[in-house]
């Protein structure tokens, strides 16, 4: 499912990967660890085609990344990789339902199609009552699963989490530790979480560890 072969990649003078390699099939729930300045989160933006690697191959559902352009790379990452941070990143000036919706629009989804899809999705996250709401009115786990749902409008084969449980207490942390393996479950997803969160980690099918830029 996702195919990762010899990957560098600098910043100015800093090497922050030295030679990742790693396969992950498809369902499979993996969660990667490591200390800070490890390059966990360069490994996941690289995976989910935001930045590009200086050498090594990156494959999702055996498509190379490196024979597409900026345009069909746009497209790739919009309609195949969902993503949910540690920090929501919603739009505050957007309700849940439109900020759910963004995705689908951009894909050039039909507005009442994308409208009806995040409302599905919404009500399957317990938040049906808070469709208007704006993000300034949610609660810090309702954020997240407004991004849980957002990373699902597309209907994409994987899902990219970075520190997806860094901002939440114990309660909201553990309902979306749960929400996480139904998801994978429910539609069929390949999720790679980035996590210094023990717990979670432990919960997954793999745990990679990541030190000073390698695989452990």
């Amino acid at each position: 499912m996702i195919h990762v072969k010899d990957i560098h990649k600098s910043f100015d003078t800093l090497e922050v990967l030295k030679g990742v390699s790693l396969d992950i099939a498809k369902g499979e729930i993996v969660s990667i660890v490591g200390p800070s300045g490890a390059g966990k989160t360069t490994l996941l933006q690289l995976i989910g085609t935001l930045d590009k690697p200086d050498s090594g191959e990156i494959r999702i559902d055996n498509i190379n990344f490196s024979t597409l352009n900026e345009r069909e790379l746009a497209g790739f990452r919009n309609l195949k990789i969902g993503f949910i941070f540690q920090f929501h990143q919603l739009l505050p000036e957007f309700s849940a339902l439109e900020n759910v919706m963004i995705p689908a629009l951009i894909a050039l989804t039909e507005t009442k199609k994308a409208s009806s899809r995040a409302k599905e999705l919404l009500a399957y996250l317990g938040l049906s009552e808070r469709l208007e709401h704006k993000p300034s009115e949610l609660s810090g786990g309702e954020k997240q699963r407004v991004a849980v749902a957002r990373a699902l409008i597309n209907q994409p084969s994987v899902i990219l989490a970075d520190e997806p449980s860094g901002s939440l207490d114990s309660k909201n942390k553990e309902e979306l530790h749960k929400l996480l393996f139904e998801l994978r479950d429910k539609f069929s997803l390949t999720i790679v979480i980035v996590t210094h969160d023990k717990e979670l980690a432990l919960l997954s099918d793999r745990v990679i560890e990541m030190k000073d830029g390698k695989i452990c």
